[in-house]
């Protein structure tokens, strides 16, 4: 059953039983002024804080990774606008603890604020609950999530609330948090400090999670309330957060597609660093070596043919050696494609191939070029005026092949590289179809 909460502010601290609330919900900024980062939010001549100060809110979506104010701007939504305020988490409420909100606001008359935490755990039906009661003012809607809402989220729901995207918050503002919550805590234990070093340690260790930040300072308090913290001390006990990472989520695709783009543009520099990157967050390797051939075709092509061979090795040798020796022919190979010469031409030649293709599949083969293995087919003309190239002067014969009508130059090789020497040869290819069979 739907619960309306609410949140200790740092005053409300003292004894008994709220100590068992977890600190980041008794620090809870009262004011937009207290929340670190977000500032395009935050600041005084923001939108949101000239929403705030006229006592309104809105349906809307905050978008952005753990720990960066979701929660904590959605409460204030509700003090500022005066409505009240429910929680729940999409990972365990459906559609019935909804309708208890909405019976909730329509017993008392009133508009009820609901915060829907991991809003895109609800399928499409559980959605679909939610939009007449956002429609007719029953609710205000503020869902949170990690995940991409464009993916997750059906369109009516989007199209009736503001999407507002959250960023990881900086390690400065990570800092100014704990800094805050040692002198909160010290409230209870004067004796407990932690030095400049360590909280700046814990802030980029905590990889842009202020809820994150803020327990690790707590686990420091819980093991001993009257130690001062060196950064030494805080290292040995505390353990730095994991890299968000999703083999299914934004980070996955936004990481790939930086080592990529950064092949392609040969920067061989960001192109280990992306591939750092993703293994350390726990990428599988044999999925990196398939994308590497992937930019070995689409990228390099024919301006360095060797390059798929090169990712065709660093795939093999991974299955061979595994990790972690068999990730090093991987970082070789993203070296080898970012500096390697570039271009899509063949990429380019497919694309339009299989366009063309589809274009004029009710084409005929020109009879010349068609197969011709029986008596029959040989009495249909099948192969009749066929050139066979290997008699011909330097090996080149000026015949039709593709099918009536049909006129392409797909391939179009550029001035780099081996293509190069292939572009050479197709302007040579050309005269000499243009002079017949003439030595």
């Amino acid at each position: 059953m739907a619960e309306q909460v609410s949140f200790l502010q740092p005053e409300a601290m003292a004894s008994g039983n709220e100590v068992a609330i977890p600190l980041a919900h008794r620090m809870r900024p009262k004011s937009l002024d207290e929340v670190a980062g977000q500032h395009e939010l935050t600041r005084p001549d923001s939108w949101f804080a000239a929403m705030m100060a006229e006592g309104r809110c809105i349906s809307c979506i905050f978008w952005g990774p753990p720990g960066v104010g979701k929660t904590t701007l959605a409460t204030m939504m509700a003090d500022a606008a005066g409505l009240p305020f429910t929680q729940l988490s999409a990972v365990s409420a459906g559609k019935a603890e909804v309708q208890q909100v909405v019976r909730q606001a329509k017993e008392q008359g009133q508009t009820w604020l609901l915060f829907l935490d991991e809003i895109h755990r609800f399928n499409k039906a559980q959605q679909d609950v939610l939009l007449p009661y956002i429609e007719d003012g029953t609710l205000v809607l503020v869902g949170a999530t990690t995940e991409n809402p464009s993916f997750t989220l059906n369109n009516a729901l989007l199209s009736r609330c503001r999407m507002i995207v959250l960023n990881a918050l900086e390690p400065a503002d990570i800092e100014s948090i704990l800094l805050r919550a040692v002198t909160f805590l010290q409230q209870e234990s004067p004796a407990f400090t932690v030095d400049s070093d360590a909280v700046s340690w814990l802030a980029s260790g905590s990889d842009g999670d202020a809820r994150y930040a803020i327990n690790a300072l707590n686990a420091l308090f819980e093991s001993d309330r009257s130690k001062s913290w060196s950064k030494q001390a805080v290292k040995a006990q505390s353990l730095r957060r994991a890299a968000r990472y999703d083999r299914d989520g934004d980070a996955h695709y936004d990481l790939i597609s930086a080592l990529h783009k950064c092949i392609r543009d040969s920067d061989a520099d960001a192109s280990v660093y992306w591939l750092a990157r993703m293994l350390e967050a726990g990428e599988q390797p044999l999925y990196i070596a398939r994308r590497l051939i992937r930019m070995a075709t689409e990228d390099i092509g024919l301006a360095d043919p060797k390059a798929l061979n090169v990712t065709l090795d660093a795939h093999r040798m991974y299955e061979i050696l595994g990790s972690p020796e068999g990730e090093q022919g991987l970082f070789e190979a993203a070296i080898y494609l970012a500096l390697a010469p570039k271009s899509n031409a063949a990429y380019m030649a497919e694309k339009g191939a299989r366009k063309l293709a589809k274009e004029t599949q009710q084409t005929d083969v020109p009879i010349h070029l068609k197969n011709a293995p029986t008596k029959l087919m040989k009495e249909l003309g099948h192969g009749v005026g066929y050139q066979y190239a290997h008699n011909a002067v330097d090996g080149v014969v000026n015949q039709q092949h593709l099918p009536d009508g049909v006129n392409a130059e797909l391939y179009q090789p550029v001035d780099r590289g081996f293509e190069r020497t292939l572009r050479e040869r197709m302007i040579w290819l050309t005269e000499r179809k243009g002079r017949g069979d003439k030595p």
